[in-house]
This record gives structure tokens, C-alpha cells and sequence, in this order.
């Protein structure tokens, strides 16, 4: 029953991002619903069984805070409490249908979350369901690439318009790049953990033994799904999404070379290939030079992000404790809005304004205290732990966190509960794999 319940959350990783990243109500509903069947038939599993249904404690730094959230969602939503706070309204909340739907989204990660710590638990369930986010990656790479290169072709799933950039089954094409960054950052981990403690012998034919094994090995494979996602992560052309990804691997790399515990023999040469092979060789073919010209020809003048930045903070001024409601910066941010700008802003384009907007500044900090003990926990685990699958899904789960820290001040990927949903996966893992016990033989 316990490998029914597992496939299951690497089904529901697989599918999150499949239907336009579940941005949408009817898709993110369909998800919602998803995982509390799978949730109930937990509870009713365990209790069948005689067995506790309750995660393990040291999941308590990612689940106490994503229920503090829930309940203080249910808060923005009672009646009475808007009056009784001073507000023209029933309710703290702006808008409480939409406050309704985002705790309904957050209830869903919370739940997830439990039953991703209750039944990946051991080092082989590590490995798949990190390889589950690995496939997840690819299989978005894939499908944007195909439709990227063949121009002007339609989605043939719900019959998007061609793009210039990569989209895949996203409608957003930063979207997609932040998805494909996780991914990618996980899929190193797993390559990483799989490196050799020792170097090959100085004999010819050992050598020639030892690049034929790698060949032959899943290390190839896995390396080639890595370079796949590379290339649509560049077809993206977003500015943010290839900078931060590559700025958040060369900081955890530095970091690595330092205090990598029993660090792999050739760490060094595969984090060069990267961007040597990748980024330089590989981005020169499929446009590396589109993004570069982006990136500089960015300016203030010429982006409206700042100034919804800007519209943004009087909302936080005025309610800093419980906010304006979860999701309700859709409604709400047209009575800030000082002028009309270019195009129609339901996002704040950076997840911190947002978060601190709709909630508040206390729930505010209290996850990102979260991601912040997550990142800690990795950087230990890389430092202290002496499993190499543990050192390795360490490291990606920690370049994940800076990718998502940097890409959070200029875009909303949080709010995709697609890119939610593998983020808080990851915080998972990195934690599962900080505390699970070394069996001994």
C-alpha cells in the first residue's frame, strides 16, 4: 500500500504543471482535489493498518508553518473581524473568494507535504522521487523545445499560440524557466551523488574501462536529460530565469569546493561542464546571445515591474499585520494603481511584495524563516553528512532555494501551485534527506 501512496505524489508531480502549471481555478481545483483523496485514503489506510498517521517531527519546519498560513487564511475570511478591526468590511479580507481558493491551494501543499515526509523514507524512495522531479523537468523541456523549434506551430493540448520563447504547457514563459530550474537543480544533485569517491587508475586501459562504464551507466543518461533542459531553459529567453539559476549554482558550487564533505573526484570538472559545455557551447547554438541582449538592454525606463513595485507598497503600509487577504491582489491593486501602465498587473511580479501584501508581514517572514532554515539544513547536510545521495540531493535542493530567493524579487512563480507544489518538494527533501538514519550492514 505504502508504493501506491508514494507513486501517487510522483503522479501528481508529474501531472501539477501539465495543465497550463495549474494556473488556472479549474485545473488548480482539479489538483486540490487530487491530493486530498490521496490524504483521506492515508488517514484511512493507517488507521486500517493500526498505524500512526502523523509525519515524522523534523518535518514540523515546513508543515507548521504552511498551517500557521491555512489558519490565519481561515482568520482573513471570519466574519465580524474586519468591523471589529477597524475595516469598511465584514471581513480582514478584501476579496474572500479568493481568499477562499488560496487556502483551499494552501491546505493542499500542507497536506502533500505530510505525506511526502510520512512515505518517502528510505534512501532508495530518495533517489526515485528526487528522479521523479528529474523526468518532471524533462518531460516540460521536451514538449516546449518541440513546439519552440517547430515555428508557428499550435499547442496541441489546449492550442496556445506559437512563441518566440518557450512556454511548454505554461502560459508564462518565467514560469517555465523557474520550473525548469528546480528541475535542473535536483537533476544535478542526483548526478552529483552518483560521482565516484575516487579517482580512476593512471593505466590506459583502466581509463578506457572507466569512460566506457560512464557511458554505459544511468549517469549518461541522466546528464543528457540535463543538457535537454538547458536548452529550453535558454528558449525561454527569460532574463531572470537564466541568471539567477546559474548565479545560484556557481554560489552553491563555491561553497561545495570548500566544505563538500568526502568531496566526489571530478565535482570540479562536472560544475565546469555546466558552464563551459552548457551555457557557452550548447547556449551559442540555441541562442544564449538573445538572452544576453535582453539582459542588457533592460532598463527601468523601459519595464512597468518597478512601478507596480512601487503601487505595491502603500498596500503593505496600510495593512502590514493581516494584510488585504490571500489572493486578493487581483481585485484589489486597481484602487493603488496611480496611473494605467502597458498591460493589465494580477501579480505583484515579486513574490515578497505579494506575500506581504495579501498576508501580511508576520506570515511574511515566518516562510521565509522557513525556506531559510531549508537552505541552512542543506548547506549542513553537504558539510556533515557522509551518504553521497544525501550530499548530492543536498546540493540541488540548496541551489534550488537561491534560484527561487533571486527569481522571487522580479517575477510570481510561487503563485503557479505547479512551481508551489516542486518547491515545497524540495524543501521537503531537503530536510528528509538531513535527518533520515544511515542503515548499517
Amino acid at each position: 500500500m505504502n508504493n501506491f501512496f508514494f507513486y501517487s505524489l510522483c503522479a501528481l508531480i508529474i501531472y501539477a504543471p501539465i495543465p497550463l502549471g495549474a494556473n488556472r481555478i479549474w485545473a488548480s481545483s482539479t489538483l486540490d482535489f487530487f491530493i486530498f483523496t490521496l490524504f483521506l485514503g492515508h488517514l484511512f489506510s493507517t488507521i486500517k493498518n493500526k498505524k500512526t498517521f502523523l509525519c515524522p517531527s523534523y518535518s514540523l519546519a515546513v508543515i507548521v508553518p504552511l498551517s500557521v498560513t491555512a489558519l490565519w487564511l481561515v482568520l482573513q475570511m471570519t466574519p465580524g473581524l474586519g468591523t471589529l478591526f477597524g475595516r469598511s468590511f465584514s471581513t480582514l479580507s478584501f476579496d474572500p473568494s479568493l481568499t477562499h481558493i488560496m487556502l483551499l491551494k494552501t491546505l493542499a501543499l500542507t497536506l502533500f507535504a505530510w505525506l511526502v515526509f510520512y512515505y518517502v523514507n528510505s534512501k532508495t524512495l530518495v533517489y526515485k522521487f528526487a528522479l521523479t522531479l528529474l523526468i518532471s523537468g524533462l518531460i516540460q523541456a521536451l514538449y516546449a523545445s518541440w513546439l519552440n523549434l517547430n515555428e508557428g506551430m499550435i499547442s496541441p493540448i489546449f492550442y496556445i499560440p506559437y512563441s518566440t520563447a518557450a512556454v511548454g504547457s505554461f502560459i508564462y514563459k518565467n514560469q517555465l524557466a523557474n520550473y525548469l530550474a528546480l528541475c535542473l537543480s535536483i537533476g544535478i544533485g542526483v548526478l552529483i551523488s552518483q560521482l565516484s569517491l575516487k579517482g580512476s587508475s593512471q593505466q590506459v586501459r583502466h581509463k578506457i574501462r572507466d569512460i566506457a562504464l560512464v557511458l554505459l551507466s544511468s549517469k549518461m543518461l541522466i546528464r543528457l536529460s540535463l543538457i535537454i533542459m538547458i536548452i529550453a531553459l535558454i528558449l525561454t529567453r527569460s532574463r531572470m530565469g537564466n541568471s539567477a539559476f546559474f548565479l545560484a549554482l556557481a554560489a552553491i558550487s563555491l561553497f561545495a569546493f570548500f566544505f563538500y564533505n568526502r568531496k566526489p573526484k571530478y565535482l570540479r570538472l562536472l560544475i565546469l561542464s555546466f558552464f563551459i559545455l552548457d551555457l557557452i557551447l550548447i547556449g551559442s547554438i540555441f541562442g544564449v546571445e538573445k538572452v544576453k541582449q535582453r539582459l542588457l538592454e533592460t532598463s527601468l525606463a523601459s519595464e512597468t515591474r518597478d512601478e507596480v513595485i512601487r503601487d505595491s507598497i502603500p498596500m503593505i503600509l496600510e495593512y502590514p499585520v493581516f494584510g488585504m487577504g490571500g489572493g486578493s491582489f487581483y481585485s484589489s491593486f486597481s484602487q493603488y494603481q496611480a496611473e494605467p501602465y502597458s498591460g493589465f498587473y494580477d501579480h505583484a511580479h515579486n513574490d515578497y511584495i505579494q506575500f506581504a501584501a495579501e498576508l501580511g508581514l508576520p506570515i511574511t517572514l515566518l516562510l521565509g524563516a522557513m525556506v531559510l532554515y531549508c537552505l541552512f539544513i542543506s548547506l549542513k547536510t553537504i558539510a556533515k553528512r557522509k551518504t553521497p545521495l544525501y550530499q548530492g540531493i543536498s546540493f540541488g535542493c540548496a541551489v534550488a532555494i537561491i534560484h527561487m530567493l533571486l527569481h522571487s524579487t522580479v517575477d510570481f512563480s510561487l503563485q503557479s501551485p505547479a512551481i508551489a507544489l516542486l518547491f515545497i518538494s524540495i524543501l521537503s527533501l531537503s530536510l528528509i534527506s538531513s535527518n533520515l538514519k544511515r542503515k548499517r550492514s
